[in-house]
């Protein structure tokens, strides 16, 4: 399961962004959506980025949601992240065999 995040955004209109609502008395949008926590690194500085600083995210947990998919089928969503998760911590880049969790007697 994954870490999901609602996360506001808030910037002027005249850059572009598409509104749930309308701060009152301000030129401001709030944008809702959730961001799955895996895929938020970075988020923060490509909006800054791209928006020259005027728009901003806060994120905070919201919910566990399930990846579906195989994590051990190549190719998947599930198996993308877990060989991340894998090269983020310095683990060797395949998934291990099950068999390598056995006791053997």
């Amino acid at each position: 399961s994954s870490r999901v995040s609602p996360t506001q955004l808030a910037c002027p209109l005249d850059l572009g962004c598409h509104s749930v609502e309308q701060r009152p008395g301000t030129p401001l949008y709030n944008i809702k959506a959730y961001l799955p926590v895996m895929e938020s690194f970075g988020f923060t500085a490509v909006l800054r980025a791209a928006t020259a600083g005027q728009a901003f995210p806060q994120s905070v947990f919201d919910h566990w949601q399930q990846f579906t998919g195989n994590p051990l089928e190549a190719g998947t969503k599930a198996n993308q992240i877990a060989l991340n998760i894998r090269k983020r911590k310095g683990l060797s880049a395949e998934l291990p065999d099950l068999d390598r969790y056995m006791d053997k007697l």
